[in-house]
């Protein structure tokens, strides 16, 4: 029996929040968005082959397509994503919520919802949707106003700057496209770990006991993960683990092909880099925010992916970095994102 999210949280009240935070952004002329429509339309297959020869993968089926969009149909298409994802949650509740599924709940989830993905809103410059629709599959969303407003703040060349921000979501369409069983098992761990959450008011209190006595008694398995993980059962924990560890892969696979790609070939991508990390040092409050809603775990991931990237493709270049993307048992561990060398050794075994 599929149950619809919306017993889950009010989505209603999770758009109109959503609005509420993320606003307008910097206000875009229709001589501006036709020219971030046309000049996309131009850098994301001119980034797909960059890419795609770098990688050495290629995108299953047609090209990629650039969707310019504003910050409100961003959240739309996010929000319409999150349904989905939570969708195995749902029907675990049942068609009643969480069993006395009251209004007040479904409002409290929708309002906090809405405030992330509105806060998002207002970051992001690209995204790889992993869960549209299959019509849409190859689609990469680009926020017109967030773009523009980072181009005119720091003076960019408009067009460099649009390729630079291309070649790193191709990649993770490459990624997806070209290899043939990521989906299905990054979706997979997601489905797994909602499944699996009891949310029994019993057990979940006796698993709160045990995670302070684990803080008391020193115990590190979880650090590294977050403070989170210690609510999680020993099965939980090693899918979150697997999950952290796939997609600090491909946010660094990411990173290491958008700067492969710009070496010698878009001018000003160092200053862009630069700035972007400078971006991510917010004010002490917005710092606060970002790691209560783990937005700075994110800007770790691409830095620890890239290292692990650009230390395995200067030992055995990228044909032997691809291996990565043969089977499963193949993906690195957390462990072995921080020493390349011991993931060479294993997969060299098989």
């Amino acid at each position: 029996m599929n149950i619809p999210a919306d017993t889950l949280a009010d989505w209603s009240v999770a758009r109109q929040v959503a609005d509420r935070v993320a606003g307008s952004g910097p206000a875009l002329g229709p001589v501006d968005r036709a020219r971030l429509r046309e000049d996309f339309a131009e850098v994301v297959p001119e980034a797909e082959k960059l890419a795609a020869d770098v990688t050495r993968l290629a995108p299953n089926g047609h090209p990629s397509r650039p969707w310019v969009m504003s910050r409100s149909e961003w959240l739309d298409r996010n929000l319409r994503s999150f349904e989905v994802v939570l969708a195995p949650f749902a029907e675990k509740l049942g068609p009643s919520g969480d069993g006395g599924g009251t209004a007040l709940r479904r409002k409290v989830l929708g309002t906090e919802l809405g405030a992330l993905v509105g806060y998002l809103s207002r970051r992001v410059l690209g995204q790889f949707d992993l869960f549209v629709p299959p019509d849409d599959e190859g689609t990469i969303y680009f926020v017109g106003p967030n773009i523009a407003g980072i181009e005119r703040q720091h003076q960019f060349p408009e067009r460099d700057f649009r390729l630079w921000i291309a070649t790193h979501e191709v990649a993770h369409r490459l990624q997806f496209g070209g290899v043939p069983w990521l989906r299905g098992y990054v979706s997979g761990l997601l489905d797994g770990y909602l499944k699996s959450v009891n949310l029994d008011v019993r057990y979940l209190v006796e698993l709160a006991r045990r995670a302070a006595e684990e803080v008391r008694a020193g115990r590190a398995e979880w650090r590294g993960m977050g403070w989170v993980t210690l609510l999680m059962t020993p099965e939980q924990r090693r899918t979150f683990a697997h999950a952290q560890a796939v997609m600090t892969l491909l946010e660094g696979h990411g990173n290491f092909t958008m700067n492969e790609v710009s070496r010698g070939r878009i001018p000003g991508s160092e200053r862009f880099r630069r700035t972007l990390r400078a971006r991510r040092q917010s004010r002490p409050v917005e710092r606060a925010f970002q790691r209560a809603i783990g937005f700075d775990q994110k800007a770790k991931q691409y830095d620890t992916g890239e290292g692990f990237v650009s230390q395995v493709v200067e030992r055995v270049g990228v044909d032997g970095f691809n291996l990565v993307w043969e089977r499963p048992e193949n993906l690195p561990t957390l462990e072995e994102l921080g020493r390349p060398d011991e993931w060479l050794t294993r997969v060299a075994r098989r």
